[in-house]
């Protein structure tokens, strides 16, 4: 067994840890990594002696904190984010076009919710009933906050 192995082994234990960290929560992959990286340090022991072992386990440990300092920057963490804004809203009922009684068009199929036309004006709507496909006639029947249910006409 040479050094390639024990480094091998090592880096696989890290590679845990970052799974641990990033994909795989709930500790089970960490302890099994955590295992994996003194195994590897321990064959550094055991095939080369204490002076090589004690190098091993340092420098095993310096890496581990770079990483975690690299891993805890702000800009690392930028680079994973998924940056899009959220730009719709919820439906804001236009008193003057949308009430109960109004009738308008679906835009979309409402599977039980979709998009409905009122004079131009689009929302979000469910339907009382089963599905109501694209372009059928549709009226009000309640609406309660900013949630509209409608059906059939």
């Amino acid at each position: 067994m040479n050094w390639a192995v024990i480094i091998t082994i090592i880096l696989i234990g890290i590679l845990g840890l970052v799974l641990e960290f990033l994909v795989v929560p709930g500790g089970i992959v960490g302890v099994i990594s955590g295992l994996i990286i003194a195994g590897g340090v321990g064959l550094a022991y055991y095939k080369y002696g204490v002076l090589a072992g004690n190098i091993t386990l340092i420098v095993t440990v310096i890496g581990i904190l770079v990483g975690i300092f690299f891993l805890l920057r702000s800009r690392t963490w930028k680079k994973l984010m998924l940056n899009t804004k959220i730009e719709s809203k919820v439906n804001e009922v236009d008193e003057a076009k949308i009430k109960v009684g109004s009738v308008g068009t679906t835009v979309s199929r409402l599977a039980p919710g979709g998009k409905a036309s009122f004079d131009g004006e689009i929302a979000e709507v469910f339907s009382s009933q089963d599905f109501i496909d694209q372009n059928r006639e549709i009226i009000v029947l309640k609406i309660e906050g900013s949630k509209i249910t409608v059906k059939l006409k």
